[in-house]
């Protein structure tokens, strides 16, 4: 595969993390500490489909059926990101790669742009995993979030927001929480050894450690110096 180009040019962050990390909270604050855009691959696909063109047509009827979206649809769709002018400088890629297809795809199209990447995994206990996400719950009505740890409603089971019952999302139960995680491990698990083994900017961070402007601080400091200078 393409080799990362050295220090000091334009760089894409790639950002991991399993299901409750927190990968798409520290996406969307990295974005302001960096000033590059954020590229969630679920945004994209929900965007895409919205827009009503072949490829949006496309995906809608891959998701409609059950199946899963392939790689050559979505590095199509990602090439097509960041190929605007906003990405010029650099950007950070939340949920992609998520195969060793897709991530050798991208490196190479990343090398003959110009680019570098860095690579930043978040890690974080599943035991913690599983208790956050089987302790959030969501308003049934307008779709407020709520945990019962970190952040409880004022009266149980009640939205502060409007008053409606909270439910628990069904990807929500332990059981399909566990699920999640073990098909992380399968299919993610191998692009860290990929991208650690590649002589690429690797870092390790804990994702629950801390407040998560915190974790993104410690992320910016450790990657801006690459990215940016």
């Amino acid at each position: 595969m393409a080799e990362p180009n050295g220090d000091g040019q334009k760089s894409a962050l790639i950002l991991f993390g399993p299901p409750g990390s927190g990968k798409g909270t520290q996406a969307r604050l990295l974005k302001e500490c960096l000033t590059i855009p954020h590229i969630s691959t679920g945004d994209m696909l929900r965007e895409r489909m919205q827009t009503g063109d072949d490829l949006g047509h496309v995906i809608r009827r891959l998701l409609d059926q059950g199946e899963l979206v392939t790689d050559e649809l979505v590095n199509r769709m990602v090439e097509d990101r960041i190929q605007r002018a906003d990405c010029a400088a650099g950007f950070i890629l939340d949920g992609y790669p998520r195969t060793l297809g897709q991530a050798g795809t991208m490196t190479r199209r990343l090398a003959a742009r110009g680019f570098g990447w860095t690579v930043v995994h978040l890690k974080v206990d599943y035991n913690k995993i599983i208790a956050r996400l089987a302790g959030r719950r969501q308003c049934s009505q307008c779709a407020t979030v709520f945990n019962l740890v970190s952040s409880p409603p004022k009266r149980e089971n009640v939205c502060d927001a409007c008053g409606s019952r909270l439910v628990i999302r069904d990807d929500d139960s332990e059981s399909v929480i566990r699920r999640r995680l073990e098909g992380y491990e399968e299919q993610t698990r191998p692009l860290l050894n990929f991208f650690s083994g590649e002589g690429c900017p690797f870092y390790e961070v804990d994702g629950v450690d801390d407040a998560p402007p915190a974790i993104a601080r410690r992320i910016c400091n450790l990657v801006r110096p690459g990215l940016l200078s």
